[in-house]
């Protein structure tokens, strides 16, 4: 199982990302942009996801991901247990979500493309 200290280590070299208290919400932006959001328990996070892959993704694996609150669902964002996922599965879910919030330059340099 993975944590808050895992979710930390993988976003401490994002560039541009950093670290918010928001209402004691634990949450990662870039800009003003929040990309992943930790719930006050810690057990589950609000990470981006693109929109039109959420359906199959709750569909798949109803264990691991849940629909966000109606009023987020306008939004490019799933919510994920922490408890179902494993450490790489974390860090693509971050890198994934990092990148649709970052310039596609920045994105090429931290990826190498």
């Amino acid at each position: 199982m993975v944590d808050l200290t895992d979710i930390r280590a993988i976003t401490a070299d994002l560039p541009r990302s950093y670290e918010v208290l928001v209402r004691d919400q634990i949450k990662f932006r870039v800009g003003q942009i929040v990309y992943l959001a930790v719930s006050r328990d810690e057990e589950t996070i609000g990470i981006g996801f693109p929109r039109e892959e959420r359906a199959a993704a709750l569909a798949a694996e109803p264990d691991k991901f849940f629909p966000p609150r109606p009023s987020d669902e306008r939004y490019k964002w799933i919510q994920v247990r922490l408890a179902a996922l494993d450490y790489d599965e974390l860090r693509e879910l971050i890198l994934d979500a990092w990148a649709m919030c970052v310039p596609k330059k920045v994105r090429a340099e931290f990826f190498g493309t």
